[in-house]
């Protein structure tokens, strides 16, 4: 059996649909509240155009062609200009496991640094033990509360990365 062939890229106007419905799947398998996180934010179903945006970008993981999750940069709200965020970094089951966050993760780090970001900043749940050990082995390390005006007040496991 031939092995499925994955791609990182910029999010497309036609990934909208398929990208939402991904993002919250992977919200629901981990149990993740619907209020108060990324579940809710109404920018969820239209991705591309949110990420228009001067200095923000997001991409899409793709195994054979179809959407499988993403991540992405933006600027942190209510931050100066060289914070930015790490944002919807979700992956379906499939795609897990395969060296693929690193990846992705590198890839948002390096578009922001060329955009002249000093400082990521994430956040996530503490039951996302797996997604924090990525994090941690990509540098970056706990801090003791938010930044910023991300409406997700249902995160309380805050990180960030000197870049």
């Amino acid at each position: 059996m031939e092995e499925p062939m994955f791609q990182i890229r910029k999010v497309q106007k036609e990934d909208n649909s398929s990208l939402a419905a991904a993002i919250r799947s992977v919200l629901i398998e981990h149990g993740v509240p619907k209020v108060g996180t990324a579940y809710e934010d109404p920018e969820l179903d239209r991705m591309f155009e949110t990420y228009q945006k001067k200095c923000a970008s997001y991409f899409v993981i793709l195994k054979d062609n179809e959407v499988m999750g993403g991540g992405g940069i933006f600027p942190l709200l209510g931050e100066a200009d060289h914070i930015c965020e790490l944002q919807k970094m979700y992956f379906l089951p499939e795609v897990r496991g395969k060296g693929l966050g690193k990846q992705m993760i590198d890839k948002c780090l390096t578009f922001a640094k060329e955009n002249g970001y000093t400082l990521c900043y994430l956040e996530t749940l503490p039951y996302m033990k797996a997604a924090q050990k990525l994090y941690l082995r990509s540098g970056f390390d706990y801090i003791d509360g938010p930044m910023g005006n991300t409406g997700h007040t249902s995160c309380n496991v805050w990180l960030t990365k000197t870049l």
